[in-house]
């Protein structure tokens, strides 16, 4: 079925093509590139998001950016519980309007959270055990850090990004794309690739490929360095990613010979760069800090 064609009957309360662009008619809505809006229009895909997703029906899922409700609503099919975080004044207001007239039996289980994810600190409902958004491309990283530290409940989480954002979260030492995000995002998940997502699913379509990218909950690092102390590790070694940690870590260090003392410490060559590290080592590095820096 394309992305065009009418839902079945047994879809009649998922969004398809002409029920987004009528409710964003209805609504004024005017999709804008600042907030990242690239509203699905598919059923096919929302339900194999939600698949990928591993989400059942004990699960109380967490969606960023739930825009006009394409994805809500699926996640609504299968989970107990779904909480939406939405940035837009307009598109929160209709939403639980969407939602009680598409799926009443569930209105019940559905709340609304008017706020900026990066600024949340608290959801209603039961905790999240479940992270599942298309997360807007500008933010995507940031917001999902924010929301694994914010919420350690959250066992699985499932997000549609970029697919440039894809490849570097799930990258692994060694890979050119390995970063920051990849890093950081080991911290707390177990990170893999889980597809990718055409752009005719989209309205309007961005010019720009979507992936899918899937975290499994995990322990961190055992280190006495707290999460903090190691990301400025990460933070330092890919602020300068061509040179050697020597030379990237002198800045933290207090100077070349204490980065050296401290990766010799945790038993890493200085003459490394940092996209071979992992989470692991970045953290016996932290753990080695100067006396005088810290």
């Amino acid at each position: 079925m394309s992305s065009t064609d009418p839902a079945p009957a047994a879809d009649h309360h998922l969004l398809g093509a002409a029920d987004i662009r009528e409710l964003a008619a209805a609504f004024g809505v005017k999709p804008t590139k600042q907030r990242g809006q690239n509203f699905v229009i598919d059923g096919n895909t929302v339900r194999r998001i939600v698949r990928a997703g591993g989400v059942t029906a004990e699960d109380s899922v967490v969606e960023v950016g739930p825009g006009l409700g394409s994805l809500t609503l699926a996640l609504l099919e299968v989970a107990a519980h779904v909480t939406a975080v939405e940035i837009d004044p307009l598109l929160a207001r209709h939403l639980p309007t969407t939602v009680a007239s598409r799926m009443p039996e569930k209105a019940k289980d559905f709340d609304l959270v008017l706020s900026d994810a990066m600024e949340v600190t608290e959801l209603p409902g039961p905790a999240p055990t479940a992270l599942v958004a298309n997360l807007p491309y500008n933010v995507a990283v940031p917001v999902l850090l924010h929301m694994l530290q914010t919420f350690p409940s959250i066992e699985r989480t499932l997000v549609m990004v970029q697919s440039e954002v894809a490849d570097r979260l799930a990258a692994k030492p060694g890979n050119k794309v390995y970063g920051v995000p990849s890093v950081k995002a080991n911290w707390y998940a177990e990170v893999k690739r889980a597809g990718a997502i055409g752009r005719n699913v989209f309205w309007p379509a961005p010019n720009v490929d979507s992936g899918l990218v899937s975290l499994i909950r995990r322990d961190p690092p055992k280190t006495s360095a707290s999460r903090a102390e190691v990301f400025a590790v990460v933070d330092a070694a890919f602020a300068q990613r061509r040179k050697t940690l020597r030379a990237a870590l002198a800045g933290w260090a207090g100077s070349p010979a204490g980065a050296e003392q401290a990766l010799a410490a945790a038993g890493i060559d200085h003459k490394l760069r940092g996209e071979m590290l992992t989470v692991e080592q970045f953290a016996a590095i932290a753990e080695h800090k100067p006396e005088a820096q810290k």
